[in-house]
């Protein structure tokens, strides 16, 4: 059973204002996409760890289902959430995952955000930017961005994981860059 992008987007929009009925079909809808998913990208591991991998999915979306965008489609954030699971199994068991980012090019193309520091010349700017971040945060992007650290080297002064940090520094740009469209110099 196929179902469209506008049908999922309908129930995902009902089930985020709690229709449970919605949420319900939702769920039964996106189940057979998500095993598909998996047993695609999980050839490697037993089959019956990839329904392990679905309920770990199921739960994430349950979990994070008010983070999707209604203005984008539905099934780039499902790939992403089921993505991110799939190598998540993978780690669990210690096995290095390579997944092609060709095979989601075409659904997850997003627009590049603008680096909040190419912009501003002024390093007064920059430095008032940074202000605006917790201390921890403004040192990650002092580190990785202004004086070109390694990432290892940062992470293991920081004592925070490679992980973390990128986290860490994706969030920080992205603070910076919310604070720089506001006019906030």
């Amino acid at each position: 059973m196929h179902v469209t992008e506008d049908a999922l987007a309908t129930l995902l929009l009902a089930a985020n204002v709690d229709d449970r009925q919605a949420y319900a079909q939702f769920l039964r809808a996106v189940t057979p996409i998500i095993r598909g998913i998996v047993r695609a990208r999980s050839r490697s591991l037993a089959p019956d760890q990839h329904e392990d991998i679905v309920q770990d999915v199921l739960l994430a979306i349950h979990r994070k289902r008010q983070t999707w965008d209604p203005g984008q489609p539905v099934r780039p954030w499902l790939y992403a959430i089921t993505r991110y699971k799939i190598i998540d199994a993978y780690r669990k068991r210690g096995v290095a995952v390579h997944l092609p980012i060709e095979d989601y090019a075409d659904v997850l193309a997003a627009e590049q955000a603008a680096d909040p520091l190419a912009a501003r010349d002024d390093r007064a700017e920059v430095d008032h930017l940074l202000g605006q971040l917790d201390p921890r945060s403004a040192e990650v992007v002092r580190a990785l961005v202004l004086r070109d650290e390694a990432q290892a080297d940062v992470s293991a002064r920081l004592q925070i994981s490679p992980g973390n940090l990128r986290v860490m520094l994706h969030r920080s740009m992205k603070r910076m860059a919310q604070l720089g469209r506001r006019g906030e110099p």
